[in-house]
């Protein structure tokens, strides 16, 4: 097997907020917008997010709260640039000691976004 692209595909019921929170906070843009979906990319190896409208009619089911993580460069320039521009930042960011700058941010349907940065273990 040769993967060749990835994406990741959300069932939302604010299609509206989902697009404006990947497209204004981390740099997706549209590839494709209709009433039921979304297509979302990047330029980099990001995997591409499908945003997917939920049938309103149909009942909820109850699952697991998503979450996406992109490991990026500069997390701490990020942050910044982020909680400047009012972000909905849940996590604040926080260096953990096994080797990750880390922090989160929740869009308007729940979708939570992890921003990591690997570096060097304390003492290492």
């Amino acid at each position: 097997m040769n993967i060749v692209s990835s994406t990741v595909v959300f069932t939302v019921d604010d299609l509206a907020g989902s697009r404006h929170f990947f497209t204004t906070y981390l740099g997706f843009r549209e590839v494709l917008d209709t009433p039921d979906f979304a297509w979302l990319s990047r330029d980099d190896t990001a995997a591409d997010i499908l945003l997917h409208q939920r049938d309103l009619e149909l009942p909820r089911e109850r699952v697991a709260q998503p979450v996406v993580a992109f490991a990026i460069t500069d997390l701490v320039k990020e942050h910044e640039r982020l909680h400047d521009e009012g972000a909905p930042i849940t996590r604040q960011l926080c260096r953990n000691p096994w080797g990750e700058w880390l922090m989160r941010l929740t869009d308007p349907n729940g979708i939570v976004v992890e921003l990591t940065e690997w570096i060097a273990p304390s003492g290492a």
